[in-house]
């Protein structure tokens, strides 16, 4: 499956979450798809992530199950080890786009600069991480990438939020945004499900 056609599936949303135990993965996840939003994006920066992932895939089917945060090709492999179904990078290297290709992983890498979507391009990648979104020029930056990558999509992350969404989702080069609004730490952290799911049920596009 790529991710054109799993955006056909879902709110073009990416929650980009952090999980520290894995015992809320699937609440969490439960909440997330009741409003909506079936991109699970579990960053690797704490240790239950790879955890998280597996169980996850196991236990949610009809989820979109991904990776976030790769630094390295050895972080490629693990993901793909612990059952993720694509995989995002905040940059982009030679060694990523060639471990993701080699491993036939979705991949989603960083860029913030024409040389970066050229960079990607050059390995059969058409859809980019734009990040991080308002710190690297926000609308007016993808307004201008537009122009010489025409068939090029992005998922601008860093920023946004409900307030500023729907301007990036306006963009014709932008399929989904992504963030962590829907899925705040002291949300997780006390359990309540409800209030994410709201969160996630009230994104409009």
């Amino acid at each position: 499956m790529s991710f054109e056609k799993w955006l056909t599936q879902t709110k073009p949303l990416m929650p980009v979450i952090v999980l520290d135990d894995t015992k809320y993965a699937v609440p969490l996840a439960k909440a997330l798809m009741a409003g909506g939003v079936k991109f699970l994006e579990v960053t690797l920066r704490t240790e239950a992530a790879l955890d998280c992932i597996t169980i996850l895939r196991n236990e949610m089917p009809d989820a979109i199950v991904g990776a976030g945060t790769i630094a390295t090709p050895d972080d490629l492999e693990n993901v793909k080890k612990a059952g993720a179904m694509f995989a995002i990078s905040p940059g982009i290297s030679p060694e990523l786009c060639k471990k993701a290709k080699e491993l036939a992983m979705p991949f989603l890498p960083g860029v913030m600069t024409p040389s970066d979507v050229i960079t990607g391009l050059q390995y059969g990648i058409n859809g980019f991480k734009f990040y991080p979104a308002e710190a690297a020029g926000g609308v007016k930056m993808l307004k201008a990438l537009g122009g010489p990558f025409a068939d090029v999509w992005f998922c601008p992350t860093g920023g946004i939020n409900s307030e500023n969404a729907a301007q990036y989702l306006a963009q014709s080069n932008v399929s989904i945004v992504g963030g962590s609004w829907v899925c705040p730490p002291d949300l997780i952290v006390n359990e309540d499900w409800q209030a994410i799911e709201k969160l996630a049920a009230d994104f409009q596009f």
